[in-house]
């Protein structure tokens, strides 16, 4: 009897202490809940009464001012679209162009929110810099431009031509690995800043042109007659863009994340600005998440429960904002390649919102 009286007990004080560890762990528990909704980011851009995005430094498609003093551009709509799910209106957005020089630091302070977009998602950059890269928005990728009338349709077709590049040894190591593939000849003319390169390549220094294919596109646009210059189809390296938070804030990275996702997803299944006030009787259930009409998708980010649907509203899906930026347009229009969607032989993809 007396041995069953201990066991009775023992486990009684088990059990109470049990009971104790869960009593201390609820609190903690809860305190991580309303960590969640209270985000130190969120918080702060809604006490300051606009977001405030960067992107790496000013280049047209992405970045632009207006002789207004209006950005414009790629990665100022991203900006607008956040600033829209956080506010529901694009104005309350201040854009900053940083300098190549100045990439995380103003991130890390918290003088910025978001860089829309960096230098090109590395390892190091992921994990070395308390920044965290959240998706990619933009594939680049180094590439050669030449001039239509060299009657070149591919970069396996260069041979005896001379390419204007910048002295920089990844650019370098990147063209000199796709001559030696190729073992064409080709003639290197370097130069200190990519700012030289257009001149040159004006000139007739050089009679091909490489570097990333976002910087060609961008000096494209610079010349009076853009289509006469073709940006050959292949990518001789590999480089990712796209937004960049500070580590450390989850919920923070989730907003900035799906934001992103939300225009791709929203290309995809075919919600534009421009249809999205005739789809509130649409029966599809994928549709009616975009708009917010089933589910409840922006609560756990603190956000309004139609924040996608008033984001697609104010700066459209992810290929409205291509064709605003790099599309006929604007004079030199760039292939989506890349950048299309999964389902149209791109790279783009998003995860569903359900």
């Amino acid at each position: 009897m007396s041995d069953l009286t201990s066991a009775f007990g023992a486990t009684r004080t088990l059990l109470g202490t049990i009971a104790a560890a869960l009593c201390l762990l609820l609190p903690t528990v809860a305190y991580g809940q309303q960590a969640a909704v209270a985000g130190r980011t969120l918080q702060a851009v809604r006490d300051r009464g606009h977001l405030i995005c960067a992107s790496a430094d000013p280049l047209p498609g992405f970045a632009q001012p207006g002789a207004d003093g209006r950005w414009t551009g790629f990665d100022v709509d991203f900006c607008r679209a956040v600033a829209v799910a956080i506010f529901d209106d694009p104005s309350k957005m201040e854009f900053v162009a940083l300098t190549g020089d100045s990439r995380f630091a103003q991130l890390q302070t918290g003088d910025i929110d978001l860089i829309a977009r960096n230098a090109s998602w590395t390892m190091r950059r992921d994990i070395g810099f308390g920044a965290s890269y959240v998706a990619t928005s933009f594939f680049d990728g180094q590439a050669i431009m030449v001039p239509q009338s060299l009657g070149f349709v591919s970069a396996y077709e260069l041979d005896k031509v001379s390419v204007c590049v910048v002295d920089d040894p990844e650019l370098l190591a990147n063209l000199r690995e796709f001559f030696f593939t190729t073992q064409a000849a080709y003639t290197e003319v370097l130069y200190e800043d990519r700012e030289d390169l257009s001149y040159a390549y004006r000139s007739g220094i050089c009679n091909a042109v490489s570097g990333p294919a976002s910087w060609l596109n961008a000096m494209r646009r610079g010349f009076p007659d853009p289509a006469t210059h073709r940006i050959l189809p292949e990518r001789i390296s590999k480089g990712a863009f796209g937004p960049v938070v500070r580590a450390g804030d989850d919920q923070w990275f989730d907003i900035v994340q799906w934001t992103l996702f939300a225009l791709i997803d929203a290309e995809e299944a075919g919600v534009t600005s421009l249809n999205i006030g005739s789809l509130a009787a649409a029966k599809t259930h994928r549709i009616r998440r975009l708009l917010g009409l089933e589910g409840d998708f922006g609560s756990p980010l603190s956000l309004d429960s139609k924040f996608i649907a008033n984001v697609i509203k104010a700066v459209g899906n992810y290929g409205e904002i291509f064709e605003r930026s790099f599309g006929p347009e604007t004079g030199a229009a760039v292939v989506r390649g890349q950048n299309a969607l999964w389902v149209n032989g791109g790279l783009l993809y998003a995860p569903p919102v359900e």
